[in-house]
């Protein structure tokens, strides 16, 4: 019996798009009216108002961003050609992929993660060797890829961090994606299988990660790259990252007082250092480290589980700054001086006049001396 099954849904640290808003999948295949694609669960209309939200059906906004860039992305995937996301790590490549696959197949789960050992067999099958011996090649024995499983079944399959695979690996997916089916010897007369409709990839790539293994032309060819860029709105980002934390804190039953000029000193930090300049213009040193709007929200979620069961239940500077650490102390020890001279020269310019940015450089200076 899977766990899925006998935990309650509350217990589930993260469970799948398709679980977490399943009410709202359900109002809006009741309320859809336009025209489906082949394979599709949800019109185009309605997928992209499942993304994006819609009050009038109590549909929450899950992608924060560019949104003509959801309108390419359900367009493409309409069409012959894969998605492929690229971007900076921690701009919801991965969530978007994920939203895409639930509101089109209802099912995000059909996951190749690409790594440095992910081999022929992860993409398209593999056996069951002890049946394998025990009856020959079969259905029976085989073990269907994820993107087999999708092809059979009309699905969307995603395919993460491509480019951290092999390009003889990567290379698989040529043919895959233009013939559309899959050629398994073994089988005989059963040996080709074709995509149904509703079949598609989305892949994502980390813009940081293109030097490890460049995709080939021919695989480019077979996709449509869409880019996803960090969010540059303070206001917008400040909101964003007030309303997931405050998601968080209410799933894990945490209670803590959060002021909104606390987070619009977190993300002005994080906006400045991923910049490389600060809001009066003044150019400062980027760190190597990801500074993403994902990476401000695990500061501030963290900050507040600090404040409410270490703290008087109240999120203030001094806790942001303590968790600041576990973000600049990752990759690249300079990246701690670089941080420390936004505080020295920034952050003391403006403790003059703010008290929580005093604070938060006072926090600062007790961890980093």
């Amino acid at each position: 019996m899977s766990t899925q099954s006998t935990s309650s849904t509350a217990d589930i640290l993260r469970s799948s798009a398709e679980l977490r808003y399943q009410e709202e999948l359900r109002r809006l295949q009741e309320t859809d009216k336009d025209q489906r694609p082949q394979g599709w669960r949800l019109s185009p209309r309605a997928v992209r108002r499942f993304i994006l939200g819609d009050e009038a059906l109590g549909v929450s906004r899950k992608f924060y961003g560019d949104d003509p860039l959801v309108d390419r992305a359900v367009v493409t995937l309409m069409g012959h050609q894969g998605l492929m996301l690229v971007g900076e790590p921690g701009t919801a490549k991965s969530l978007l992929s994920e939203l895409l696959s639930a509101a089109i197949s209802g099912d995000s789960a059909l996951t190749i993660q690409g790594t440095a050992g992910t081999t022929e067999d992860h993409i398209k099958y593999s056996w069951n060797y002890a049946l394998l011996l025990a009856e020959g090649p079969s259905q029976r024995a085989m073990v269907p890829s994820p993107l087999y499983q999708a092809m059979v079944a009309g699905k969307i399959v995603r395919f993460e961090e491509i480019t951290r695979c092999p390009p003889e690996i990567q290379d698989v997916m040529i043919s895959l994606m233009s013939d559309k089916q899959v050629m398994v010897p073994e089988l005989g007369d059963q040996a080709r299988v074709h995509a149904n409709r509703g079949f598609n990839v989305i892949a994502t790539a980390n813009l940081r990660d293109r030097g490890v293994h460049e995709m080939s032309s021919a695989l480019k060819r077979r996709f449509n790259f869409e880019t996803v860029r960090p969010i540059r709105d303070h206001a917008f980002e400040v909101e964003l990252v007030m309303r997931q934390v405050q998601r968080d804190l209410g799933s894990a039953n945490a209670s803590v007082r959060i002021e909104r000029d606390v987070i619009a000193l977190l993300v002005t930090t994080f906006q400045e250092l991923r910049a490389g300049q600060t809001q009066e213009g003044t150019a400062i040193k980027t760190p190597d480290t990801v500074m993403s709007t994902a990476e401000a929200v695990n500061v501030a979620y963290a900050a507040a589980l600090e404040a409410c069961y270490l703290g008087d239940g109240r999120l203030t500077p001094r806790e942001l700054a303590n968790q600041l650490q576990g973000v600049v102390l990752k990759d690249n020890a300079d990246d701690l001086k670089r941080v420390q001279h936004y505080f020295d020269t920034v952050v003391r310019e403006r403790a003059r006049r703010d008290d929580n940015w005093k604070a938060f450089r006072d926090a600062a200076r007790a961890l980093w001396p």
